[in-house]
């Protein structure tokens, strides 16, 4: 068991920012760390031994929040964004912040599959293969979905509209 812990405890730093970044409240994230981690433990006997267990760790939780958003969508719950005020610091300024709430609105505007791939790679630093893996989906399926949701959060950041409207005459 303390193999296990020593192999699982520097994940949890990546795991929480993840968890977070998808749910924006620190207990649900909490929560879903701490699923992920006991997920993980009762099936240490199924992972791959030449898998990387980083990937593994992000599959799980992946798959975890996909259920958690289903069960939610038949009870009609839905994650708010009311811990934005509690992410500033005190010391951080006001632009900081604004552009904080900037980035934050446009995650909350991608669809969940470009949203988990961008942070998977930005965030996480996972490689394409690792996130491919995590997500269960081709690398081709990884890359398209990467570059759509730079591009939706770039027009985002520039126009604060999700969509351009072009005139048609």
């Amino acid at each position: 068991m303390d193999e296990i812990a020593t192999l699982l405890e520097p994940q949890i730093p990546g795991l929480r920012r993840y968890a977070w970044a998808l749910l924006r409240d620190d207990e649900a994230a909490d929560d879903l760390v701490q699923d992920t981690l006991e997920r993980a433990i009762s099936r240490w006997s199924l992972r791959r031994r030449d898998g990387e267990l980083k990937a593994w760790l992000f599959a799980i939780q992946h798959n975890l929040f996909i259920d958690r958003l289903r069960r939610q969508k038949r009870r009609g719950l839905q994650v708010g964004t009311e811990a934005l005020a509690d992410m500033a610091s005190p010391d951080t300024g006001q632009d900081e912040q604004a552009r904080m709430h900037d980035i934050l609105a446009a995650l909350d505007i991608l669809p969940e599959e470009q949203r988990s791939v961008l942070l998977l790679v930005s965030v996480e630093d996972l490689s394409y293969e690792e996130a491919a893996r995590a997500l269960d989906v081709p690398i081709g399926t990884i890359m398209s979905r990467l570059s759509r949701a730079r591009e939706r959060m770039r027009r985002f950041m520039e126009t604060g509209r999700t969509t351009v409207l072009r005139r048609i005459k």
